[in-house]
């Protein structure tokens, strides 16, 4: 599936690989991953995050908002607490304890 955001396709098939490089216990943003695929296209990533066939074996939870927010989960935002929680990722008010030492740069 590719969809066309900020005037490029962005390669689905990428983007999933890149949510496999993101280890256990950390985070990364919507829009760190939209940078690294070359695209302006931060709500286009975020459509495809969403729609992954793969979750949680391509870890889609790991991504959130740029503030640190946890943004969205297609099997609701407990389940994505419950995952983040076990992979020693803090929540409090539905934001990343720690996020700059949680981040992921790729």
């Amino acid at each position: 599936m590719n969809i066309t955001g900020a005037s490029m396709a962005i390669d689905s098939i990428k983007l999933y690989e890149l949510l496999k490089q993101i280890p256990k216990g950390k985070v990364t943003t919507y829009k760190a991953l939209a940078d690294k695929l070359r695209t302006k296209g931060y709500r286009a990533v975020g459509q495809i995050v969403g729609k992954n066939p793969n979750a949680p074996k391509v870890p889609c939870h790991r991504v959130v908002r740029s503030d640190g927010g946890l943004g969205g989960y297609a099997f609701g935002i407990e389940k994505k607490i419950k995952i983040l929680t076990a992979e020693g990722v803090k929540i409090s008010d539905g934001k990343v304890v720690d996020f700059e030492k949680k981040f992921y740069e790729f």
